[in-house]
């Protein structure tokens, strides 16, 4: 039930979020405000949630040292697209015809950080910590990447292969930076690097949503699997290849610190439902 309580009021939050957003769409500095708020109210809301079903202080979203955790990570996601648009341009895949729409990127940061921070803490916060715990790193790493893949397939040009692309890229690069660092901070900082490189800089499709007006004037053209056609450069090669190299580097640093979650037994999951309170009266 804990799953329940703590996905339904992060939803909750992102739900109000996104409608927010939505209603003013095409106004940079209202939706900048709205999804600043969005991101101000789904962590407490986090915290609290799991404080009461869980009966503990929510470690993963401490204040002490998310501001460099957040930075790093940023600035981790905007390297990793920024090289994988490097690559498709090599190739004359991408090319910058001059300078975009300032108070674009401005929209985009806000609408940006909400997704990255409400998507987390679902996803990561919620979902895979909670069958971690009974299933294992492994396997619950397979399981909700799965299904944030599966969360993008109604996505416009998405298809199954932009949902297995996010699957393999999102789902199994952000899941091992939490398990590498134990703290949300790190991948809601990819996250939001990467979206925003993608939209807010680059300009390009962001998982087959529409080309954004960000700081560069840009097009795209040539072979899908360069550039990732309608669905974006997520669904390039290039990009499920850095990913799988960043996962593959976030699990060894993980499993350097002793932060891999075996599969639990089942009179150890007998004992853990026993001794776990569900929701405090």
């Amino acid at each position: 039930m804990r799953l329940v309580w703590q996905f339904a009021a992060v939803a909750a939050v992102a739900f109000l979020g996104g409608r927010s957003i939505e209603a003013v769409k095409g106004d940079p500095w209202p939706m900048f405000a709205v999804g600043l708020l969005t991101c101000v109210l789904a962590v407490p809301v986090y915290g609290w949630v799991v404080r009461r079903t869980e009966r503990r202080p929510s470690t993963e979203v401490a204040r002490k040292g998310a501001g460099s955790a957040l930075v790093r990570g940023t600035l981790a996601g905007v390297a990793l697209f920024a090289a994988v648009v490097v690559n498709i341009a090599f190739l004359g895949g991408y090319e910058v015809d001059g300078l975009g729409s300032a108070t674009g990127a401005v929209g985009l940061l806000g609408f940006m950080a909400a997704a990255a921070v409400t998507e987390e803490l679902l996803f990561r916060g919620v979902l895979f910590r909670i069958v971690e715990e009974r299933l294992g790193t492994w396997i619950a790493l397979a399981l909700t990447g799965t299904l944030f893949g599966l969360a993008h397939l109604p996505n416009p040009h998405a298809g199954v292969w932009g949902a297995v692309a996010v699957a393999i890229e999102a789902g199994g690069m952000l899941t091992a930076a939490y398990v590498a660092t134990r703290t949300l901070w790190v991948p809601i900082g990819l996250h939001f690097g990467w979206n925003f490189a993608a939209g807010g800089i680059f300009s390009t499709e962001v998982s087959g949503n529409g080309a954004s007006k960000g700081l560069l004037d840009s097009t795209m053209s040539g072979p899908s699997l360069i550039t990732g056609g309608e669905f974006g450069p997520e669904g390039s090669v290039y990009a499920v290849v850095f990913c799988v190299l960043a996962t593959v580097a976030f699990l060894w640093l993980a499993r350097r610190r002793g932060n891999l979650v075996p599969r639990r037994r089942r009179t150890e999951q007998a004992e853990l439902s026993d001794a776990r309170t569900t929701l405090p009266r």
